[in-house]
């Protein structure tokens, strides 16, 4: 029987060179799309696949963030001396239970595969998730629950990678799966991957989209790693390499995905969300047409 997948690890310790200088002092995780941090959407989607322990790889000038996962004493008294219990919940009700938040430096920027494998000692002989909090996804049912479920379900799965399809003049930004199949379903088996190929080289145009289960068996892979495509240790690299012992499936993700990440993303999931607000709608679709006049 699978073991379940019970803990996420989430690498925000990257500089965000693309947001400066937005990001010169405050993480980019920390950037809010509408009224919530976009760290704060990754949580909630791992907790709602029923993560229950989250480790966050950080670095320097991200305290911050581990501000944002702990009470705010003061903050939450005033609110509860006021009586405004609607703020009051959005400060404290959704925050994880003491003692299952982990923060872990990683102490040079090497890369998304250096980040998860300073995760090593925590997570020992378990199953685990991979979230970026750069990508925001929108629909029903979380995209990591999906694959949550499709790994639990699958007697031959052990490493399941989150996919969309992209423009293939787009395949440069992102990490690209090689299916075993065009025959593309909700869910491919995985032959290989590459990290952002030049368009004409990309063996598909489906990529990975910063969520990941995968078997602690990559630390492994990652003690060895060298570096990879822009001179950091890659996760795909390690990935790669592990299909021929590690059957490698792609859950493909079909709602709305937001790579907020770049500046455009960014904004588009603004708009994207804030649209969704009851209290908000009319008004941001009057600013929209504003705009278009």
């Amino acid at each position: 029987m699978k073991k379940k997948i019970k803990t996420a690890v989430f690498p925000v310790g990257g500089l965000g060179t693309r947001f400066l200088p937005a990001t010169k002092a405050m993480p980019k995780e920390m950037l809010t799309v509408v009224d919530k941090p976009l760290i704060q959407y990754a949580f909630e989607e791992a907790r709602d696949a029923g993560i229950e322990n989250f480790i966050f790889i950080t670095g320097r000038n991200k305290n911050i963030i581990s501000n944002h996962f702990d009470h705010a004493y003061e903050l939450q008294k005033v609110l509860s001396d006021k009586e405004k219990a609607e703020q009051l919940s959005l400060t404290k009700d959704w925050l994880p239970k003491a003692g299952s938040v982990a923060f872990i430096r990683q102490q040079q920027p090497l890369g998304l595969g250096h980040a998860v494998y300073c995760a090593r000692n925590f997570i020992k002989d378990e199953p685990f998730a991979v979230l970026l909090a750069d990508e925001l996804f929108v629909s029903e049912k979380p995209l990591l629950k999906e694959m949550v479920e499709f790994y639990e379900q699958s007697d031959d799965a052990k490493n399941v990678i989150g996919v969309a399809e992209v423009e293939k003049e787009d395949t440069y930004k992102y990490g690209i799966i090689d299916p075993v199949s065009n025959d593309l379903g909700k869910s491919v088996a995985v032959k290989s991957m590459v990290e952002k190929p030049n368009p004409k080289d990309a063996p598909s145009n489906l990529s990975m989209v910063g969520r990941y289960i995968v078997q602690p068996e990559i630390f492994n892979y990652l003690e060895n790693a060298k570096k990879g495509s822009g001179g950091e240790i890659q996760i795909t690299d390690s990935l790669c390499e592990m299909i021929s012992d590690f059957p490698t499936y792609g859950v493909k993700f079909e709602g709305g995905r937001y790579d907020c990440g770049s500046r455009l993303g960014f904004v588009q999931a603004n708009i994207a969300l804030a649209l969704e607000k009851e209290e908000m709608h009319d008004d941001v679709m009057e600013v929209i047409k504003g705009f278009v006049k």
